[in-house]
C-alpha cells in the first residue's frame, strides 16, 4: 500500500457527525438495495422466464443461454457505468450521481416490466430488453462506487469497514427481495407466471425507488471530496491538473493497483453470481430438486448475508481486512467443488446447507470488507473512478460472463458441473493473491492516499 504522509501533511477535515453518519450509511444502503433488487429479478427472471418468452424460437437450452447472455450485457455495460459516473463523481461530487444512477436504474427496471413478447412483436423483444438491460448496467456501474465512497468516506477511519458494508448490506437485501418477490409468486399457475406474473416484481421497483429517491436526497456531500476541493483550490493547481480526466490519470498512473483492484473481487463475485444465476437453472433442470426448494434455499441464504455482511465487516475494522477477506476467498475455492454434490443429492437439507455456506457464511465474509478495501486502494481524486471501474471490471468478468460459460461448459464438454468448478476455484485463488498483493489497508487515511 502506499506510504502514508505525516499528519502534518494532511488537510484539516472536520470530522462528520454521528447525525451525517447515520444519513450517508441509510443512504447508501436503501440506494444499493433499489439498485440491487433491480439488477437481481432480471437474473433470475433471465434463468427462469426469459428464454422462453423473449426467444421463443430456440431449442430450451439455447434460449436458456441467450437469456443468460442478455444478462451478461448488464454487466458488460457496468464498467462503462463506472468510468462516465466515477468522471462525474471525482470532478463535481458524489451525491447527484447517485440521485441519476437511480432514477435511471428504475425507469429501466419498470419498463422491463412492460415489455411485450417475442411472440407478440416478433425480434424487436429481444432488442428492446438487451436495451433496457445495458441501461441497467451502466447505472449500477456508477451506482456502486458512489454508494460505497458517500459511506466510506463520511464513516469514522476505525469503522471504515463497517460503513463500507452498507453497499454489501443493500446488495444482499435487494438481491434477497428479488428472489423472494418471485418466491412469492409461487401460488401462481405456471402459464400464469410466465403470462404475467413475471412482471409484478419489475412493477413494483416504483416504490423502491420513491423511498430510495427521499432518502438521498436528504444526505451531505462526502466531507473527503470536499476537503480535496478546497485543497485543489488552495494549491491552484494547473489548468492541466484539473482537466485531466480521472480515468486517464487512472490508466497512467495507477495500473498495477487497478489491476490488483479488479483481481480482487473477480472470483467470489463469479462464484456467487455462478450460485445464484445458473446453479438455479441447473438444479431446476438436471436434478430432482423443485425450483420452490432452489428459490427458497436461496432465499434463506440472502436473509443470512444481510447479517453476515455488517459483522464481517467489523472484524475487518478490528483484525485487519486480509484476515477476514484472504481466507474467505480460498474457502470459496474449496467450496465450489462441494456445492453442485450437495444440490445434486436431491436433500432439502443439503441444499438448503449448500447455499447457506457459500452465500450465508462465505460470501458474506468476501462482500463485507471489499468496499473498503476497494476505496482504500486509490487517491481521492480518482477513488469514484478508480474503485467503480475496478469493481465492475471484476462484476464484468465474474459475474457477468461466469453464468454464460458455466452453461457452455457444462453442456459442451460433456463433464457435468466439474469444469465449472474449476473456473469458479481458480479465479477464487486470483483473488485471494490479488489481495495479498494490494497490502492491509484498515489504517491507511483516506486524505493522504
Amino acid at each position: 500500500m502506499t506510504t502514508n504522509p505525516t499528519t502534518s501533511q494532511a488537510v484539516a477535515v472536520s470530522g462528520p457527525d454521528a447525525r451525517d453518519q447515520r444519513r450517508a450509511y441509510t443512504a447508501s444502503l436503501i440506494g444499493s438495495i433499489v439498485e440491487f433488487y433491480d439488477f437481481a429479478i432480471y437474473g433470475t427472471a433471465a434463468s427462469l422466464v426469459f428464454g422462453s418468452i423473449f426467444f421463443a424460437g430456440m431449442s430450451p437450452a439455447v434460449g436458456t443461454i441467450a437469456s443468460l447472455a442478455t444478462f451478461a450485457a448488464g454487466y458488460m455495460a457496468r464498467p462503462l457505468g463506472g468510468v462516465i459516473f466515477g468522471h462525474f463523481g471525482d470532478k463535481v461530487g458524489r451525491k447527484s450521481m447517485l440521485m441519476i444512477t437511480l432514477i435511471m436504474m428504475g425507469t429501466a427496471t419498470m419498463l422491463i416490466g412492460l415489455l411485450p413478447t417475442s411472440a407478440q412483436i416478433g425480434s424487436l423483444a429481444p432488442v428492446l430488453l438487451v436495451t433496457l438491460r445495458l441501461i441497467q448496467g451502466i447505472a449500477v456501474g456508477g451506482e456502486w462506487g458512489g454508494a460505497v465512497l458517500m459511506s466510506v468516506e463520511t464513516g469514522s477511519q476505525k469503522s471504515r469497514g463497517f460503513f463500507g458494508s452498507a453497499t454489501g448490506v443493500g446488495a444482499a437485501a435487494g438481491a434477497l427481495l428479488a428472489t423472494g418477490s418471485f418466491a412469492l409468486l409461487g401460488f401462481l399457475e405456471e402459464d400464469q407466471f410466465m403470462s404475467w406474473g413475471w412482471r409484478i416484481p419489475f412493477l413494483a421497483s416504483a416504490t423502491l425507488i420513491v423511498i430510495g429517491a427521499y432518502i438521498r436526497l436528504k444526505v451531505s456531500e462526502s466531507p473527503v471530496f470536499k476537503a480535496a476541493a478546497e485543497k485543489a483550490a488552495e494549491k491552484k493547481e494547473t489548468t492541466e491538473e484539473r482537466k485531466q480526466a480521472p480515468f486517464v490519470n487512472l490508466i497512467r498512473n495507477h495500473p498495477k493497483r487497478l489491476a490488483l483492484a479488479v483481481g480482487v473481487y473477480v472470483g467470489p463475485v463469479m462464484a456467487q453470481s455462478i450460485i445464484k444465476i445458473y446453479v438455479v437453472s441447473w438444479a431446476t433442470t438436471n436434478t430432482d430438486v423443485s425450483r420452490g426448494v432452489i428459490l427458497n434455499a436461496l432465499t434463506a441464504s440472502l436473509a443470512v448475508m444481510v447479517v453476515g455482511v455488517p459483522l464481517f465487516a467489523m472484524l475487518s475494522d478490528r483484525i485487519g481486512r486480509l484476515k477476514v477477506y484472504v481466507p474467505a476467498a480460498i474457502l470459496f475455492a474449496i467450496a465450489s467443488f462441494l456445492i453442485f454434490p450437495m444440490i445434486a443429492t436431491g436433500s432439502t437439507a443439503l441444499v438448503f446447507l449448500a447455499f447457506f455456506m457459500t452465500m450465508g457464511v462465505i460470501e458474506s465474509a468476501c462482500l463485507g470488507p471489499v468496499g473498503a478495501i476497494l476505496t482504500e486502494a486509490f487517491p481521492t481524486k480518482i477513488r469514484y473512478t478508480g474503485t467503480s471501474f475496478a469493481y465492475q471490471v471484476s462484476s464484468m468478468v465474474g459475474g457477468g460472463f461466469g453464468p454464460v460459460v458455466a452453461a457452455l461448459l457444462a453442456t459442451t464438454l460433456g463433464m457435468g458441473a466439474l469444469p465449472v468448478s474449476l473456473m469458479m476455484g481458480a479465479f477464487c485463488v486470483i483473488s485471494a493473491v490479488s489481495t495479498l498483493m494490494l497490502g492491509e489497508s484498515r489504517k491507511t487515511d483516506l486524505n493522504n492516499v
